[in-house]
């Protein structure tokens, strides 16, 4: 889990600080697909180093297991947009009936980093509801309250003198 969770990191950090600063290899085929979709909205530019801001929070976002919910909802709208080249840049994704170009390639491997992420999230949900059993049982069952504990050691050491 932690190795995951720092690769999403590293993947989602970098790329999207390339984006940053201008010197991602992605540019084109982002700028390509904002001109398809939301040109008249932003301005390339703009959207470019926003999207690139929003990639590295991501990244951020999985290094704090708390924040794994979110980190997963602000990826899977990430992960949504980045398919989209495949149905709005078909020129730029695909060769032919299904044979990816390389830029097809780079978008489909997405669904490994998909699978990483469901990895963590059932994880964190798993944690999640295994604590709360735990807290339940605790509470619901008298011979895990306190004072039920206490007394159980209490008969123990008596019946052993």
């Amino acid at each position: 889990i932690l190795f995951n969770r720092f690769s999403l990191f590293v993947v989602f950090f970098w790329f999207g600080f390339l984006k940053v600063i201008s010197v991602s290899p992605a540019e084109g085929l982002v700028t390509h697909l904002h001109n398809e979709t939301l040109a008249r909205f932003i301005p390339s530019e703009q959207f470019v180093i926003l999207l690139g801001i929003f990639e590295c929070l991501i990244g951020i976002l999985w290094l704090v297991p708390k924040l794994t919910k979110w980190a997963f909802y602000l990826f899977s709208i990430q992960m949504f947009t980045t398919f989209l080249p495949l149905l709005y840049l078909p020129s730029d994704t695909w060769q032919n009936s299904f044979v990816l170009t390389l830029t097809g390639q780079y978008i489909v491997k997405n669904l490994v980093l998909i699978g990483s992420a469901l990895f963590i999230l059932l994880d964190y949900i798993a944690q999640q509801n295994k604590s709360t059993l735990t807290q339940n049982n605790r509470s619901a069952d008298p011979d895990f309250s306190e004072p039920a504990m206490a007394y159980q050691m209490q008969a123990l050491q008596h019946a052993e003198k």
